[in-house]
């Protein structure tokens, strides 16, 4: 058996095939150096950054001169709401900015490529042919996950509307679409379950 092929479990815990994994997605080199380069972005862009103080133009009122410029013995003054002055604005304050940037598209890649290679090492990676739910409830929802013995996992499947409200409430669980695979996600939880379809897309998007 390659070192890259995997059962592949429906939601009763029960073997239903075998599937070989793409050597070049799920056994490249583990680069840890490009985790920390991901997650830092991901955590990057994930700041509001709204921050923000009013400097002396934003600071409501002080279009009249105080008092006149000379005769009475006070220093100048132009307006009330001088920065030196009690309720005037702020010198140099903080402005609403955006933390986020973005990582070049092949290192993007190679970082998941590294994490979801960590995960097959590690034997936490978990391949469903489906995760249909009947209805949408928490309680069959986390009733399926203590058959597959999973507590802590990143699930990602395609446009399920049933798995993705059920999951919404349990803790330590999080439901993702292909589109929204990521690095931080995938080193955050210990187990991470990928249905069969959407794995095909993983493969072919990561291997390109």
């Amino acid at each position: 058996m390659s070192s890259y092929s995997v059962t592949v479990h429906n939601t009763n815990n029960e073997t239903v095939a075998q599937l070989d994994l793409e050597e070049k997605v799920f056994g490249c080199e583990v680069k840890p150096h490009l985790f920390y380069e991901a997650v830092k972005m991901q955590l990057a862009s994930r700041r509001t950054g709204t921050a923000c103080a009013k400097n002396r133009v934003d600071v409501r009122g002080g279009g009249k001169k105080p008092w006149r410029q000379k005769g009475t013995g006070r220093a100048r003054a132009g307006s009330i709401r001088s920065p030196i002055w009690k309720g005037g604005g702020v010198t140099f304050g903080p402005l609403p900015r955006d933390y986020s940037y973005r990582l070049n598209k092949k290192v993007k890649k190679l970082a998941l490529r590294s994490a979801l290679s960590v995960k097959l090492k590690e034997d936490k990676l978990l391949i469903l042919d489906n995760f249909n739910l009947p209805e949408i409830k928490t309680k069959g929802f986390v009733t399926t996950l203590s058959r597959l013995n999973i507590k802590d996992a990143f699930i990602i499947d395609d446009n399920n509307l049933h798995l993705e409200k059920s999951a919404r409430n349990v803790p330590f669980v999080k439901v993702l679409r292909p589109e929204g695979l990521n690095v931080y996600d995938i080193l955050r939880y210990d187990k991470l379950i990928i249905t069969q379809s959407c794995l095909e897309k993983i493969t072919r998007t990561l291997s390109a």
